[in-house]
């Protein structure tokens, strides 16, 4: 029997599936080891959301800069650009009361190439990132302008990496860098502080905010209104078989609670005695004890007790009768075939997101949908439209939103348009001509009319008031559209295509607005209204704007996408058991007419009286300056933070660089053998601001050591390599796909000392390797082990250029099908590896050899397993806020792998065995999935070992990657 600790490498689940995360690394370390892994999990946890070499090199950047940051931007966005820099000059002396003093000036990257709205602030480097292309949906996310929401959320997160290097987190900065303050703060405080600070920031210093808006809240309120008590560590982790709000939602509640009822000040003495570690156990729960006299189990529940107050009437029994006990799926976006007929977009914890059609109570999938921002499209007489994602082959910032047109009686779909930008899209009734909102680089937006056959735009809506256009429906009259001015207020607009008149149907104002749809002279949309999101009708010719009522309307959470048939409505009802389709007769709901006054509430506070009430940034008229140009050289080797890294008999150290654009990502290390006491010193550096990656590096070691004929032998050794490699992204439609080659080239110099410093001469040599990686996939839902289709392929060959003569090939791949049940997978497996057979040189070993032996690199393996993974259960259950168990999953395998060899000749080693894996979630935030696997040895092991049975902990590490 044997007991063996291995480490692998994996992916993370929530991310297209690659080969080079596949690839196992065997690694024989100690369990002491395990923290240190974490340490650098956790610091490369942080690291979320960068893009290497992301741009393409014809981008000229800019920057504009001021005491709180310097903005850095590609030419053309000088006014977005000045704008931000002006909006954290004013945060950055307004907001200080409440965080802290200490001040860092911070590089803000504009990203204007990419279609996905979002952005993010790290250490390691210290740095920020904004995608400047706006959401559509402003229900969710609001309607500020783009550049102001994410200035006043975001900045408040550099804000908070300023104060928080304190105490012994600053130490940590000291010895590790910023990687080491990050570890730290991690540890000391929650990622829900982090989110519902900057939340609330976004909502304090503006009229509206995520605090603000009633979808924000729609989550906690289905739960509290189903009566889903989740413990506390199951609202922190998640779960697998559950719906449960993120941690934005909970970190809002928890900061403006505090807030609330111990003022501004409160959280920057949590935050800052806990990242000072003040107390080294739980140092947060000590300082919210020591600030609110209130232990942290008491806080969280007065906390969730006044919002819950705030948000649910007592009317919840009658709710919890018709919710389901788990998550069941989500059906959005309904739209009506006939009376008796709808098509909505259904997805689930189990199933990707499909076209489904729902005839007398009976589902059938029409079709998968291609890789989407959301789950919008539009549906006139048999067709269906919505835009679609697709990334760009080279560049990783650089990406499109393409539209799709599907026949509903073929099921078959075809692309209308082709490396564009167009999001919410709708077609005619007579399917010739799709209306979509156009938004350029440059930063200008439109709606635009195209062939529905061609995709060439046949009219240019003019914009002459700037305004932002979403979800825009044709109307006999021209096109419905939810309009935002740059103040960030909403109405709803008829655009008469005639002559491109803008009529406001609505006044303008804070309420945010989606989803409008038409049935002959009557609008129906979504807004938010009296603290709840809420359905409205508008009468075109009347000009008179109704709120709907009906009993199933009076949910306390959120109604959407309202369509209407010949006697019917439907609409997507916002619950813990996902979105769930509701429909009525129209004689049953009540038309209540509303004056523009009671229309236009000011949005409520929930309760948060403490929020302020001015806006904060400057027009973008004001702000036309041009800034200076900003040059790609600028602190290229931006060195950040040391790594220390266990792989016993191997101990190092690492200095870890990246320049501001992420184009050059370098490293010097310092290494230390315990087997042979060598050290070695190296740097290596990865370029990627050209077509291809270029890498470069060299290493030294000091007294290297071994045997030769009996003898001790004695050697210095220097290895310098350069290579470039092209990392291509394939992805269309359905699948992801990747494709990554290339080259390296290496030359070792051994340098003898003593009595052989003669005898053994020369022994330097140089070698090629070459290597291709190839993934495809299709999307994956939340609960699959992994894809129900999928194909890994990997191609290695190393071959000697001078003085020896050496080769090896491996070529390895995985084929991922579906199991016998939806959330099973079978995966089938094979390698194959050849060397030469002089012995001149051998290079390292990467075969998969069958689980449970020792490996050996041999002549020739040829290799070929099969998997069967399947989930056991779901806990949702964890110890003490440190680890959390999410699921419990078993593979059942079988490998063989045959050999051949001048020693062996030829040789089986076959085994079997079971693995059991546990997904778990460590202090909250970072997810390990760690397995023991049982193997049971067929065949002898011929390389070391005793028995037929062993025993080995596996520890997959899926964030150790940088």
């Amino acid at each position: 029997m044997k007991l063996k600790v291995s480490i692998y490498l994996v992916r993370d689940r929530s991310t297209p599936l690659t080969m080079k995360a596949y690839q196992p690394i065997f690694l024989s370390a100690m369990l002491k080891n395990c923290l240190l892994i974490g340490f650098l999990s956790t610091a490369h946890l942080l690291s979320v959301g960068q893009e290497f070499g992301g741009n393409p090199p014809s981008v000229k950047w800019q920057q504009v800069n001021n005491q709180a940051a310097r903005v850095i931007y590609p030419r053309g966005l000088d006014s977005i650009a000045w704008q931000v820099g002006a909006t954290v000059g004013i945060l950055n002396s307004t907001t200080q009361r409440s965080i802290g003093t200490r001040q860092r000036k911070v590089n803000i990257v504009l990203q204007n190439q990419t279609t996905v709205s979002n952005a993010y602030v790290t250490l390691a480097p210290f740095r920020s990132e904004f995608n400047l292309t706006p959401p559509q949906n402003s229900l969710e996310m609001g309607s500020l302008p783009w550049q102001l929401q994410l200035s006043n959320h975001e900045f408040r997160h550099v804000q908070q990496n300023n104060n928080l290097n304190v105490g012994l987190s600053r130490v940590f900065w000291l010895v590790f860098g910023e990687g080491g303050q990050a570890v730290a703060n991690a540890l000391a405080v929650p990622d829900w502080f982090y989110e519902g600070d900057a939340v609330y920031n976004e909502t304090n210093q503006s009229l509206q905010g995520r605090g603000r808006l009633p979808a924000f809240f729609d989550d906690y309120r289905s739960l509290w209104e189903a009566q889903k008590n989740y413990s506390w560590m199951k609202l922190r982790n998640g779960s697998l078989r559950d719906y449960v709000p993120d941690h934005y939602r909970l970190g809002y509640m928890m900061v403006a609670y505090g807030r609330e009822k111990y003022g501004d000040e409160v959280w920057k003495k949590i935050t800052h005695d806990a990242a000072a570690f003040t107390a080294l156990v739980y140092p947060f729960q000590h300082a919210v004890k020591r600030y609110t006299g209130k232990s942290y189990v008491d806080f969280r529940r007065e906390a969730f007790t006044y919002f819950r107050e705030s948000l649910v009437p007592d009317n919840a029994d009658r709710i919890q009768r018709r919710q389901r006990k788990h998550f069941v799926a989500d059906e959005e976006n309904p739209a009506y075939i006939n009376d008796s007929t709808l098509l909505y977009m259904r997805s689930s914890y189990r199933a990707i997101p499909a076209f489904t059609i729902r005839t007398n109570g009976r589902e059938r999938a029409l079709r998968v949908r291609d890789v989407s921002l959301d789950s919008y499209f539009s549906y006139r007489n048999g067709r269906i439209v919505y835009a679609a994602f697709q990334p760009d082959a080279r560049w990783g910032w650089r990406d499109y939103s393409d539209l799709r047109f599907i026949d509903v009686n073929t099921g078959q779909q075809r692309s209308v348009t082709r490396h564009t930008k167009y999001f919410s899209p709708d077609i005619s009734d007579d399917g010739k001509t799709i209306v979509a909102v156009r938004v350029d680089p440059d930063g200008k937006h439109r709606l635009e009319l195209l062939d529905a056959m061609t995709g060439s735009v046949t009219k240019t809506f003019p914009n002459k008031d700037h305004l932002f256009y979403t979800y825009p429906v044709f109307h006999q009259s021209g096109v419905i559209s939810c309009v935002r001015n740059s103040e960030g207020r909403m109405a709803l607009a008829l655009l008469n295509d005639g002559n491109g008149q803008t009529r406001l149907l609505t006044p303008f104002s804070n309420n945010v607005i989606g989803f409008p749809s038409v049935q002959g002279d009557t609008i129906y949309f979504t807004a938010s209204h009296a603290g709840r999101d809420r359905l409205f009708g508008y009468d075109v010719k009347q000009q008179q704007l109704f709120l709907l009522i009906h009993s199933s309307l009076e949910s306390v959470t959120g109604d959407y996408r309202l369509v209407a048939g010949h006697d019917t409505l439907a609409w997507s009802h916002f619950t813990a058991s996902g979105y769930l389709i509701m429909e009525v007769d129209k004689s049953a709901v009540t038309w209540q007419p509303l004056e523009p006054a009671q229309f236009t509430l000011d949005l409520p506070d929930f309760g948060i009286a403490a929020l302020g009430t001015k806006p904060v940034g400057l027009p973008l008229s004001t702000l036309v300056s041009t800034g200076s140009s900003y040059s790609k050289a600028f602190q290229l080797f931006n060195f950040h933070s040391i790594y220390p890294l266990v792989n016993d008999p191997d101990y190092s150290l690492a200095l870890i660089g990246q320049n501001v654009l992420n184009t050059l990502q370098s490293e010097a290390f310092f290494l230390y053998n315990r087997n042979e006491k060598f050290k070695q010193v190296g740097v290596t550096a990865v370029y990627g601001a050209w077509f291809p990656n270029v890498s470069f590096g060299g290493s030294y070691a000091f007294d290297r050591r071994g045997l030769f004929h009996g003898r001790r032998i004695y050697w210095n050794e220097s290895d310098i390599h350069a290579g470039a490699n092209l990392p291509l992204n394939l992805s269309r439609g359905r699948n992801y796909t990747s494709l990554d080659f290339g080259s390296d080239i290496a030359y070792k110099q051994p340098v003898f000392r003593g009595v052989y410093k003669d005898s053994l001469g020369d022994q330097s040599f140089g070698y090629l390797n070459n290597y291709l990686l190839f993934t495809n996939q299709v999307q994956q839902a939340r609960q699959q082990i992994y894809p129900r289709f999928a194909q890994t392929v990997s191609l290695n060959f190393r071959k000697s250029v001078t003085r020896v003569d050496a080769s090896q090939w491996l070529l390895s791949g995985s084929i991922y099908l579906p199991g016998i049940a939806r959330n099973h997978s079978l995966v089938l497996q094979a390698a194959y590896q050849q060397r030469d057979t002089l012995n001149q040189h051998r290079f390292s070993n990467s075969f998969p050899f069958s689980r449970g032996y020792n490996n050996e690199s041999l002549y020739r393996m040829v290799k070929w397993g099969m998997n069967y993974h399947l989930p056991l259960f779901y806990p949702d259950a964890g110890f003490g806020n440190i680890v959390y168990l999410l699921r419990v999953r078993v593979n059942g395998f079988y490998d063989q792998t045959l050999v051949t060899d001048n020693r062996l000749k030829q040789a089986f080693f076959r085994s079997a065995g079971t693995e059991f894996f546990f997904d778990t979630k460590w202090w909250n935030q970072l997810r390990l999935s760690i397995g023991v696997r049982y193997s049971h040895l067929l065949d002898r092991d011929l390389f070391g070992g005793s028995g037929r049975n062993r025993f080995e902990l596996v520890l997959p590490v899926n964030l150790l990657q940088r």
